[in-house]
């Protein structure tokens, strides 16, 4: 008789190693702006998330997915800098448990995991959560020389707070990403760039983003002008985290509309749409989390609809 092989310990999924690699330079940065702790913030939330599949897997008997360092990573990023860090903990296992493995492990959730976990510790874990930002380095060597850089500025708004309150931003430092803000979603530059290699190594689709983008623009444009928004579209735009959930939790390819192109487009303008009004009309100044995570409840009936209509077309064309 021949050996039993037995299967590796990950599943490798190439898909999701090119979102990990489009992340890396995001998570470099967050070094250089806020210092090492950043990394320390990356590892303990990578360690949590890992063995919160692990055990898991363990009871369905499956492999530990690759997907699970694509949520580490999504998570950790979406960290203010001062995070606590048994809080970074609790809400990655929160959100690969119960986002994920609950519902049968990947390719069954219905929610991102990310997404999920980042959720649940801003509802439970507000204060220490709005406290946690910093004021980022400049320079050389920037953060690269302290473990937590401005720590004497922590509870410093974020520029999203801050134009609420009617601070003004610079553009250019919006886009280059020196300010305020959670881990890897300041640098409207490298989000792009990381959306241009996702889409290159088709690991994410790119209707889902320009819909999003679309979606968002028309509805603040409407709003603003109109008289309701009081912070410019393109200014709202480079603010928060909706440029990094446009780009890497959106398109995540298990919870998202992944049927049709059609499907891909109503999802990413419902995003979009939902994170203007969220901004707007409620509490929230952010509106990225609850967006996607309202827009992942409806992408099965979305996409059922949309082959629904697909096959009726295709017998009316067969009848003809």
């Amino acid at each position: 008789m021949g050996e039993i092989k037995k299967k590796p310990l990950i599943q490798r999924q190439k898909v999701m190693f090119h979102v990990v690699y489009a992340l890396i330079p995001l998570a470099l940065f967050s070094i250089y702006l806020y210092g090492w702790r950043s990394l320390m913030i990356l590892a303990v939330v990578n360690a949590a998330g890992f063995l919160s599949e692990y055990i898991f897997a363990r009871i369905y008997a499956k492999q530990v997915s690759s997907a699970v360092f694509v949520t580490n990573f999504l998570f950790a990023l979406s960290m203010p800098p001062a995070v606590p860090l048994w809080i970074a903990a609790v809400g990655v296992a929160f959100g690969v448990i119960f986002g994920k493995m609950v519902f049968g492990g990947f390719g069954r959730n219905v929610f991102n995991p990310a997404i999920s976990g980042r959720a649940f510790v801003y509802i439970s874990f507000g204060v220490p959560l709005t406290a946690g930002f910093v004021q980022p380095a400049t320079g050389f060597p920037g953060g690269f020389a302290y473990w937590l850089h401005g720590v004497d500025a922590v509870s410093r708004a974020t520029p999203r707070a801050a134009l609420m309150s009617g601070e003004p931003f610079p553009l250019l430092n919006l886009f280059l990403g020196n300010t305020a803000g959670s881990l890897g979603e300041t640098s409207a530059l490298l989000i792009l760039l990381g959306a241009v290699y996702l889409i290159w190594k088709k690991a994410a689709n790119w209707r889902i983003m320009a819909a999003g983008l679309i979606g968002f623009l028309a509805m603040h444009s409407a709003l603003y002008f109109g008289g309701a928004a009081g912070v410019d579209p393109l200014t709202s735009l480079m603010t928060g985290s909706l440029l990094f959930g446009l780009v890497f939790m959106a398109t995540d390819p298990v919870s998202s509309s992944q049927t049709t192109d059609g499907g891909r487009w109503i999802y990413g303008l419902t995003i979009g749409i939902l994170i203007s009004l969220i901004r707007v009309f409620s509490i929230w100044v952010e509106g990225v989390t609850f967006a996607i995570l309202l827009a992942n409840m409806f992408a099965p009936l979305l996409d059922h609809y949309m082959k629904e209509a697909k096959k009726k077309k295709k017998q009316r064309e067969a009848a003809k």
